[in-house]
């Protein structure tokens, strides 16, 4: 019989796969389509420049400034 925990560990499961499902419908799907760091829609102009980018180009200078 399921205890408490259990049903809490169930539950936790269940919204990690959740959560890593619209992780991947979001970046990545076909064609990455939102921003991995801000979740916004990249630019269709930015995705046809860079096709396979992850970032808009905010988040992208960003990521070059900090390393």
């Amino acid at each position: 019989m399921a205890d408490d925990g259990d049903r809490a560990a169930e539950r936790a499961a269940r919204l990690n796969d959740e959560a890593v499902d619209l992780h991947r419908r979001r970046v990545i799907g076909p064609e990455h389509r939102f921003c991995m760091d801000c979740g916004d829609e990249i630019p269709v102009q930015r995705r046809q420049a860079a096709p396979g980018c992850l970032r808009c180009l905010d988040c992208q200078a960003q990521s070059e400034r900090r390393r």
